[in-house]
């Protein structure tokens, strides 16, 4: 099942107004807010978000009330798994691939 999950805009991204850097329940990921452009949302506005894609701005209530609905379906771990699909592990990996040399074999 795919549903969205409720997330807080923690920053804009500096070099690119159509990315947001999202906090889903303390693990923070990079979204796209290309949907968004009718009412763009700021640092500490929050967002559904579905395959990384910010799909509408929500209240904190409604962000909790989803985060409930989610859990009682079972599928809050199916959508957290989701969040670590997308994101930040892969640019801060490759950060760390270009700082750190290679042996040659």
């Amino acid at each position: 099942m795919c549903l969205a999950i409720p997330g807080k805009i923690i920053e804009l991204d500096s070099q690119n107004a159509l990315q947001a850097i999202v906090d889903v329940v303390g693990v923070r990921r990079k979204v796209d807010l290309g949907l968004l452009q009718d009412g763009p949302p700021v640092p500490g506005d929050w967002v559904l978000i579905h395959v990384g894609f910010a799909m509408s701005k929500i209240s904190e209530a409604d962000a909790a009330d989803q985060m409930r609905t989610l859990t009682m379906l079972g599928e809050a771990e199916a959508a957290m798994q989701e969040v670590r699909g997308y994101g930040l592990e892969n640019d801060q990996n490759e950060q760390q691939d270009q700082s750190v040399p290679r042996l040659k074999q």
